[in-house]
């Protein structure tokens, strides 16, 4: 476990940061190569980025704010300005609407560029989770496996063997991440990657939840897992409809390309 990737005196570099900002150097990375392909101006490629982040930390905080209400009503001004309550959920969401917002305001076909974007979220999850391992958070319920840990400097603390959920998400974040870029290869109609990936990590999340110490709401489910279930039925819903949005979107990007 390591809450800071390095420390020299009072500087302080916090793990989870760094893992974020490892995260979103390697989409930036990622997105400029899929703008040069195609012939698009490289500067989206940053601008993408830069709206994920503020819509994402603007969503991750209303989610959390939302299932933290009694804390956020007894001190609305610290919680919105502490450090915790990056959710991914609430980021993703919000990361999303900034994003679509962005790229309706360019003029730019939002399925192409969903399926673009689609295997850079979820890296970028895996990516995030390598850091809430080393910083001790977001780690399971206890178990006797033999490769349970405990986090005793962790965000709690835990001195109890549990199951390193982090690690979990993470390899199976980069499995996704893979199958998604070869299905990025193949010829399919546009929404379909971005469609697959709603259904690939709400089903990760959602099974995931079993085994982590998040509260219970409803029938027996966390927030989180309600969340992915509306992500896994809107991917098989989009994937039914693909046939309707993606002639509309093809035929506005085509528009677009189309000299005067």
């Amino acid at each position: 476990m390591m809450p800071y990737i390095l420390e020299i005196g009072p500087l302080r570099i916090p793990s989870y940061g760094f893992m974020l900002m490892i995260a979103f150097m390697t989409n930036y990375f990622l997105l400029t190569r899929e703008t040069k392909k195609l012939g698009k101006d490289p500067e989206i490629a940053g601008d993408l980025v830069f709206w994920a982040a503020i819509g994402g930390i603007g969503g991750s905080k209303v989610y959390y704010m939302i299932e933290n209400f009694d804390a956020f009503s007894a001190d609305p001004l610290a919680m919105i300005f502490s450090g915790s309550g990056l959710v991914f959920l609430g980021g993703l969401a919000g990361g999303m609407l900034a994003v679509t917002i962005y790229l309706r305001k360019k003029n730019e076909p939002w399925l192409m560029w969903a399926d673009i974007v689609a295997p850079c979220l979820i890296l970028g999850y895996a990516i995030g989770r390598i850091g809430c391992f080393l910083v001790g958070d977001d780690y399971g319920i206890p178990t006797n496996l033999p490769w349970g840990m405990s986090f005793p400097r962790g965000a709690p603390p835990t001195y109890q063997e549990v199951h390193p959920t982090q690690i979990y998400e993470a390899v199976l974040g980069l499995s996704i991440f893979f199958v998604l870029s070869r299905l990025r290869l193949k010829s399919k109609p546009l929404g379909s990657v971005f469609s697959f990936y709603l259904i690939f990590a709400g089903m990760e999340r959602f099974l995931i939840e079993f085994i982590r110490t998040n509260e219970k709401y409803m029938l027996g489910l966390s927030g989180a897992q309600v969340i992915s279930l509306i992500m896994v039925t809107t991917g098989i819903i989009l994937l039914t409809q693909l046939g309707k949005f993606s002639d509309y979107d093809s035929a506005a990007g085509a528009e677009k390309l189309t000299p005067d």
